[in-house]
């Protein structure tokens, strides 16, 4: 049975700071589709929720109002997408301040532990403070302990 955590870092805190020299860059959806979803299926191979998508579960969620290509960060090496980490904002709340969430990360398999994860999950961080939120907030299975070391690096908790 899985065991989902729902984590929280406060955005007016000191996001960690990376130099990482990987280039980042924004998801472009008329040239990045085809090449990010070989990426997300091999990261996700066997992962209940995000593995096995087809052009049309990407399509679907870049049709929701949440979607903003500006917020969907990608870690490229030759022209190559070998991470990412997407956002969303949920603003949908009354009477709350919007929440930013590190909506998906991933990193090829051949390029974990080089800190690229870190590196863009720091970029989209940044995103959200320029967009004013002061909350962030993610989901991850209890059992995924390299992610769980990688966000709690960051301060979520």
């Amino acid at each position: 049975m899985r065991h989902i955590l729902k984590i929280h870092r406060s955005l007016n805190e000191a996001i960690p700071t990376t130099s990482h020299p990987i280039l980042i860059r924004t998801f472009n959806p008329a040239t990045d589709k085809a090449q990010w979803l070989d990426l997300n299926n091999t990261i996700f191979a066997h992962h209940p929720d995000q593995g096995n998508w087809a052009l049309a579960d990407l399509e679907n969620r870049m049709a929701e109002n949440w979607f903003d290509a500006s917020g969907f960060f990608l870690a490229v090496e030759n022209e190559k997408i070998i991470g990412f980490c997407w956002t969303k904002i949920h603003d949908e709340f009354v009477n709350q301040d919007p929440v930013g969430e590190l909506y998906v990360v991933g990193v090829h398999p051949e390029h974990s532990h080089k800190g690229i994860g870190r590196a863009v999950s720091i970029t989209a961080l940044n995103y959200l403070v320029g967009k004013g939120l002061k909350q962030s907030m993610l989901y991850v299975d209890a059992d995924n302990e390299k992610g769980l070391g990688l966000y709690n690096s960051l301060g979520f908790n």
